[in-house]
């Protein structure tokens, strides 16, 4: 089955509108073509019932990552994934926290890392300007907004970055760095702001995906507008276990 006619089987399992299913959506239809492998599972059936996307990313040159849609009858999620993976096939894995229990069933599961996801709420941004944000590109073309404070007439180092971690037509996932000497300064609320501006001007809704305890990333997150979906995600470190 070619990539087309796969996009066209698992549609019906994702809503391209929902911010729920947005990182779902990127990596299934626009991560580039020759980087990512989707794995519909059709049992028999006339359409997809769930699907496996693999893809390869920056994250790790070795280990893709897996996004997922699992049938709506659970066990046959066991199925899907041996289908689609050997074992001990070693990967990352973002998904709905509510497969958290399938998922730990099948994998040795390294690293965990609850997220909140939040997206940009354009009635409670408000532009900043700030003449020492400067727009750039990353290696992959993607927008990076910087800043480098002024200090003794002199432009400094990078205080903080906002770079853009994938966008698709509707929407964009924004993670900030800020460096550990100039943090509590602002300048990640600077870059953040400076990005969503510029993808709320190009069409898109902002994502920002955020651990539940990580208050600094909370406050500035819920400063610039963003506001929490409920729609929990995981990301895993994990190694599929022998076929029970």
């Amino acid at each position: 089955m070619s990539l087309e006619a796969t996009r066209r089987a698992i549609r019906p399992l994702l809503d391209q509108t929902a911010v729920g299913d947005a990182t779902a959506v990127y990596y299934a239809y626009h991560h580039p073509e020759n980087r990512v492998e989707i794995k519909p599972y059709l049992a028999g059936a006339e359409r997809a019932l769930g699907y496996v996307a693999l893809a390869r990313t920056g994250i790790d040159l070795f280990r893709p990552l897996m996004t997922l849609r699992l049938p709506e009858e659970l066990e046959l999620g066991v199925e899907m994934i041996y289908e689609a993976l050997s074992p001990g096939s070693s990967l990352f894995i973002h998904a709905p926290a509510s497969y958290r229990p399938l998922l730990a069933a099948i994998f040795d599961i390294r690293h965990e890392q609850q997220l909140l996801l939040f997206r940009l709420d354009s009635a409670r941004f408000e532009q900043q300007v700030n003449v020492l944000v400067t727009r750039t590109t990353t290696p992959d073309g993607l927008s990076r907004f910087i800043v480098r404070p002024t200090r003794d007439g002199e432009r400094g180092d990078v205080a903080a970055s906002a770079t853009l971690n994938w966008q698709s037509p509707r929407f964009a996932d924004i993670s900030v760095y800020t460096s550990p000497q100039e943090r509590g300064r602002g300048w990640g609320r600077t870059v953040v702001t400076a990005l969503a501006q510029y993808l709320l001007e190009s069409g898109r809704t902002p994502l920002y995906h955020v651990e539940p305890h990580n208050e600094a990333s909370l406050r500035l997150a819920r400063s610039v507008g963003f506001v929490n979906t409920l729609a929990d995600k995981l990301l895993l470190e994990a190694t599929l276990r022998p076929r029970p």
